[in-house]
């Protein structure tokens, strides 16, 4: 079983910056894709940037330019440096990962528990 815990969530004013991290832990797995996704109030949770085992990239339209996803595959971490922030980036911040129980082929998907992002115009 693996788990997922985020870090660094807090209140910052409009065009600040924060940072998110994700760290993965458990026994005997390997993790693909990692990623982060929101959910403000009233609103689905949606995708903000995830990013594969080799580094590969996806970013929400809305925050291109402005937020990047990196990954350390030995530690089993996930980060979000997010910068030039605005209210609309409200939200609750959840890590995502897929990964595979060693030796099963078959993979699971797991969040972690919420970190609150506030942003003040």
């Amino acid at each position: 079983q693996v788990q997922l815990v985020e870090s660094g969530g807090g209140l910052v004013q409009a065009g600040g910056s924060l940072k998110l991290s994700c760290v993965a832990s458990g026994i005997a797995f390997s993790i693909n894709d990692m990623g982060w996704y929101r959910q403000a109030p009233g609103k689905q949770r949606e995708l903000v940037a995830k990013i594969s085992r080799d580094g590969i990239t996806n970013y929400a339209d809305s925050v291109i330019g402005r937020f990047i996803i990196s990954r350390d595959n030995a530690k089993g971490t996930v980060n979000l440096q997010m910068n030039s922030l605005k209210p609309e980036d409200t939200a609750v911040y959840y890590c995502n990962a897929d990964y595979r129980p060693l030796p099963l082929p078959r993979t699971k998907e797991v969040w972690g528990q919420g970190t609150q992002v506030t942003v003040s115009s």
